[in-house]
């Protein structure tokens, strides 16, 4: 049976070398020793992963006529590893992670009061929300903790506030963090960045939000959720609400 709850495995890959940030969606790679500019799927500041000479991975666009060929989807850092920084990953790993599970529906970006939340799930009548957050950010290698968010997020205070209203309207509502980064396997929110979220999560849970935390296996071309906590299988992982 395969370790892993889903996978994703990217193609057409090559490796390189960071040289700096030009923008929040551009960077200057060195790929085969020429400065290319590529896309950086990941809007988060990252400041800690995407330093001068770190080894990279870049996906080439399938689209010849795109302004940049490149896509940024990892970084190495030592202590971790692969560290995948596809923004886009933890919502595609997740709706794999969905499917294999026991729901009657699984509904992608699902309109509820003012916020559009990443997945709505029924079960035999009882319904359920879901919201994806990735996780980039280690601060305690050693004790396996990770931080969210990296940069403010108001949005992500918007789906907390939104969540609870939905928790105590009757939804089962879960906050999912897909931690992008090998060997972390708790959550804490980054009260130093932004202490609302942390403060909006501790709110959201007292109304009844779960919180998870899905641990992956990466490497530079592949990510994975391996499990998440009380699964009894997998990397066992555990999310802190603070």
């Amino acid at each position: 049976m395969s370790r892993y709850k889903a996978m994703l495995r990217y193609e057409n890959t090559v490796p390189g070398i960071f040289v700096r940030r030009v923008n929040r969606f551009v960077a200057e790679v060195l790929i085969e020793g020429k400065a290319e500019q590529v896309h950086v799927k990941n809007t988060g500041r990252l400041k800690e992963l995407l330093r001068p000479e770190a080894k990279v991975t870049l996906q080439r666009a399938a689209d010849p006529n795109r302004k940049t060929a490149y896509d940024l989807i990892s970084v190495y850092k030592p202590g971790l590893k692969w560290v995948n920084i596809d923004s886009l990953a933890p919502n595609a790993l997740m709706k794999q992670y969905l499917t294999g599970r026991d729901f009657d529906v699984v509904k992608p970006e699902f309109a509820y009061g003012d916020s559009r939340f990443d997945f709505y799930m029924e079960r035999r009548g009882e319904k359920y929300l879901t919201e994806v957050k990735g996780c980039t950010l280690a601060v305690d290698l050693k004790q396996g903790i990770g931080m969210f968010p990296d940069a403010p997020t108001e949005r992500g205070v918007k789906h907390l506030e939104e969540l609870a209203v939905a928790a105590k309207a009757g939804y089962h509502c879960r906050i999912a963090f897909v931690i992008q980064m090998n060997g972390i396997h708790k959550v804490i929110p980054n009260d130093d960045t932004q202490p609302e979220f942390g403060q909006a999560l501790a709110r959201a849970v007292k109304a009844g939000v779960e919180v998870a935390c899905y641990g992956c296996h990466v490497e530079a071309d592949s990510i994975g959720i391996t499990g998440m906590a009380g699964e009894g299988d997998g990397e066992p992982s555990q999310c802190l609400p603070g």
